[in-house]
């Protein structure tokens, strides 16, 4: 989040005046009144004094309110630091700030400068404002909405039920009994053992479900049931790991036409995204404003704490908090209660929160990257690969290999920016109805089926990386997708997700390289190997670069190589090889553990 931050606000100030004091007393104890706080927010410094509001504020603040309706033409002046504290507490609140309840110590220029480039007052709504607002409003068809916390509860019966079946074993297999037959048995055990589990834990939920003791009666109980494990699953990738393929199957039988004939139901429900959660409640127009409200730009950002300063974090917190209250008071109404409107926003935050932290470790190796482009870091630290070598099955000189690399990385890039775009595809491509043939890939037997629309927004988003690189495009621009290498868009899901596991613990590792050298046992250790921290960086980087695109991972071209998803092949078989390269001790002086994510 920038820290020069934008004016949020278009309401008159005389609404403003009485809409304050309810903002800050929701669920928050009232303060004593102090005049060194802003007088909105009651916890940061004065820094600003209006001097038509007769009011001090923080620069947060101040800038969230002071740039829209009457109040923009405001008079303003700037709190010297003499004017805000005496001689005696000065000294402590140029030092010290106070966040939780716990106290950190900072450098006095850092919270001067941090004071600075909070009174900046913008110019006003921007066009980078607006984009971002249409961004938000085209996203909200596809963002899964945040499970409630009965949701939850079902989540975890879900996961238990599927943790005993056995449905993949019995019914993926070749078999004299009839497919239809098996599938329809599996599937009745799975729906009776979630009834089952639903009666134990909460008896009278089970009582109306056992009441009716055909499966079809019950058959929006278990749509929304599958319904919530696949919502869950699009924004918590690593998560119902062992589980979610056995899910997707079940639905995905239960869509054939002869299964689906003997059932008299199926088990597919279309993922509840914002924008059906929205219609569902209401059909007044109003709520649409709030996607264009500037509000939400400050209420769904994600606060990047990296290289900041406490004060920093805590300044960009407080003024998302507020924004969300106004948020809520301001499109709250009968059809939609304040809960419903934080939901919806927290929605959008989990969304913007998974972008962010799956998309910028991609971003900042891209950045990485192009200091290879110069001509004495080439020199002494080529990327350049040939086929033989340290298990590469390509040959690129230091130049094609470097834009290899960054077309492959845009390309990443795009992906997990459109990742919850292609999981809504990948929806239709699996429950389509459509048969699929059980085919022996080599990696045992897979559902080998067609993915039509994946495979047309997959060739758009390859375009588009093409158009950043400059409209080159080095090695194949082969797809796998309904093959034996990526059999169907469930495949094709859990290859691509795997990105985020691959380059996020490398780029921590890079992260706290900096802090490695501060200690001066490691430091006269690595300085003994490497010189010095930006060499020891560069060492990394080049093998990344060299060896996580190098074609290998594979037994053939085919499944590996410089295609779409050969790229991502080589680049788990370099995280397999990790544990022997010279510099892997680094990695683990920096706590790195693996490249498995989160369960």
């Amino acid at each position: 989040m920038s820290t020069s931050l934008k004016d949020i606000l278009d309401n008159d100030a005389e609404d403003i005046v009485l809409d304050l004091p309810e903002v800050e007393n929701i669920d928050v104890e009232k303060k004593e009144e102090d005049e060194t706080l802003c007088s909105e927010c009651e916890d940061m410094t004065v820094e600003v004094n209006c001097l038509n509001c007769n009011e001090g504020f923080c620069g947060g603040c101040f800038n969230l309110i002071h740039t829209g309706g009457k109040r923009k033409n405001h008079e303003f002046e700037k709190i010297e630091d003499e004017n805000k504290l005496n001689d005696d507490d000065a000294e402590l609140e140029k030092d010290y700030v106070n966040v939780d309840g716990e106290t950190e110590v900072i450098k006095d220029s850092e919270a001067q400068q941090e004071q600075e480039q909070a009174v900046q007052v913008p110019t006003g709504p921007t066009s980078t404002t607006q984009a971002i607002l249409n961004g938000i409003q085209s996203k909200i068809e596809f963002i899964p909405l945040r499970l409630t916390y009965e949701e939850r509860f079902y989540l975890n019966l879900l996961d238990s039920a599927l943790n005993v079946s056995e449905y993949t074993d019995k019914v993926d297999i070749f078999s004299y009994v009839s497919k239809p037959k098996r599938i329809v048995e599996q599937i009745k055990q799975i729906c009776s053992i979630l009834i089952g589990l639903v009666y134990s834990s909460n008896f009278k939920k089970g009582e109306k479900l056992i009441k009716n003791k055909d499966f079809k009666e019950n058959s929006e109980f278990f749509k929304a049931i599958f319904e919530i494990g696949r919502r869950y699953k699009i924004l918590n990738p690593n998560k119902l790991k062992a589980n979610f393929g056995k899910l997707c199957y079940i639905i995905m039988d239960s869509k054939l036409p002869e299964v689906e004939a003997h059932l008299e139901f199926n088990l597919y429900k279309p993922i509840n995204t914002i924008k059906t959660f929205i219609k569902s409640k209401t059909s007044d127009d109003k709520i649409w404003n709030m996607f264009q409200d500037e509000n939400l730009i400050y209420a769904t950002s994600q606060i990047d704490s990296l290289n900041r300063s406490r004060l920093s974090v805590q300044r960009d917190i407080k003024t998302k908090e507020t924004a969300i209250k106004r948020l809520v008071m301001r499109y709250s109404s009968v059809d939609l209660s304040e809960d419903d409107i934080k939901q919806i926003i927290y929605s959008i935050d989990d969304y913007n929160s998974y972008v962010f932290h799956n998309r910028n470790p991609t971003n900042r190796f891209i950045k990485r990257l192009r200091e290879f482009a110069d001509d004495e870091v080439a020199s002494r630290f080529s990327i350049g690969i040939s086929r033989g070598r340290s298990g590469s099955k390509l040959t690129h000189d230091h130049n094609k290999q470097y834009n290899y690399v960054l077309q492959s990385l845009t390309l990443w890039s795009i992906i997990q920016r459109e990742m919850i775009y292609l999981w809504s595809i990948s929806d239709d491509d699996l429950f389509n109805g459509v048969s699929y043939k059980l085919v022996s890939t080599g990696q045992g037997l897979n559902r080998v089926k067609a993915c039509p629309k994946l495979y047309k927004i997959m060739y758009k988003l390859i375009g588009e990386a093409k158009a950043k690189c400059n409209g080159s495009w080095i090695g194949s621009s082969v797809v796998h997708l309904g093959d034996d290498a990526v059999p169907n868009a469930l495949f094709f899901l859990d290859k691509y997700i795997q990105i985020p596991n691959i380059l996020i613990p490398i780029d921590q590792v890079l992260n706290k390289i900096p802090e490695l050298f501060k200690d001066e046992h490691i430091n006269e250790m690595l300085a003994k190997n490497y010189n010095n921290m930006k060499e020891l960086e560069l060492r990394i980087l080049q093998d990344c670069f060299a060896h996580m695109f190098d074609g290998s991972g594979a037994d053939n071209f085919f499944m590996s190589g410089s295609c779409i998803d050969g790229r991502l092949t080589s680049a788990w078989n370099f995280t397999n090889e990790i544990h022997k390269k010279e510099y892997f001790k680094v990695f683990l002086l920096t706590g790195f553990i693996g490249f498995n994510g989160d369960d």
